[in-house]
Order: structure tokens, then C-alpha cells, then sequence
């Protein structure tokens, strides 16, 4: 029997994001978002993050680009976080972070650049047992 959509995205979705942040996030859902819920695993984790026209790498940091750009600033510290998990490197970001200034103006920049810096440090207390 093939896996379901759901199944395919929660598994994409944990690759991503982490066991621990998405069993948070599960364990938040009400019946407010929970077809909400079901939609993004469905359609953003199994959809978009399993195509392989780009990597994990590249898709992550279009992503954190777009979300910079945007000024989508939990989603932003999130997936900087989801690093870790793609591979996606402090110097892919800042070159990405670059392009936003150009693009989407200093300020969306700015505020991206503080995002990544503190996510980077709560990361770096993290692997320190801090």
C-alpha cells in the first residue's frame, strides 16, 4: 500500500523542520487550524519540498529568501534553525541575505540579518549544552 500525501509531507515536513518542533506544533493544533494543518503537510511538504527540481539545500534557501524578503520573521527564524537539517550553510544564507537587500530593500535585511544571528547563537548555546 503507497503512503498518503499526509504521510509523505509529515515525513518531509520532520526531515526539515525536526521531530521535536513538529511534535510541538502538532500538539497545538485545534479544530481552528487543523484543516489548515492538513493543507501545508499535503500540499507545502509532500507538494513543494519533495519535488527534485532543487535540493533541500537550494529549496531552503530560496525559502528563508522569500521569507526574509517578506518579512516573515517567525517563519524566517524557523526555517534558519531548519538549517541544520538541509543542509544549507551560514554562508549560503548570508549571500542570500545579500540578495535581499538588493531586491527587497536594507531593512527586510536588516531585520533578517538580526533573525539569523540570534537563531545562530541559540543554535551555537545549543550544541555548547549552554
Amino acid at each position: 500500500m503507497s503512503e498518503s500525501r499526509y504521510d509523505i509531507g509529515m515525513k518531509t515536513r520532520r526531515s526539515v523542520l525536526g521531530d521535536a518542533h513538529v511534535d510541538r506544533a502538532s500538539k497545538n493544533i485545534t479544530e481552528i487550524d487543523e484543516g489548515f494543518q492538513r493543507y501545508i503537510t499535503e500540499n507545502v511538504w509532500n507538494g513543494v519540498w519533495t519535488s527534485d527540481k532543487f535540493t533541500k539545500r537550494e529549496r531552503s534557501i530560496v525559502t528563508i529568501a522569500l521569507l526574509a524578503g517578506l518579512g516573515h520573521e517567525e517563519e524566517l527564524a524557523m526555517h534558519i534553525r531548519a538549517t541544520l537539517n538541509t543542509g544549507a550553510t551560514r554562508d549560503d544564507i548570508r549571500e542570500a541575505l545579500m540578495h535581499v537587500a538588493v531586491y527587497a530593500g536594507v531593512p527586510a535585511a536588516n531585520t533578517a540579518f538580526r533573525i539569523a544571528k540570534q537563531a545562530y547563537a541559540e543554535i551555537d548555546a545549543a550544541s555548547k549544552g549552554e
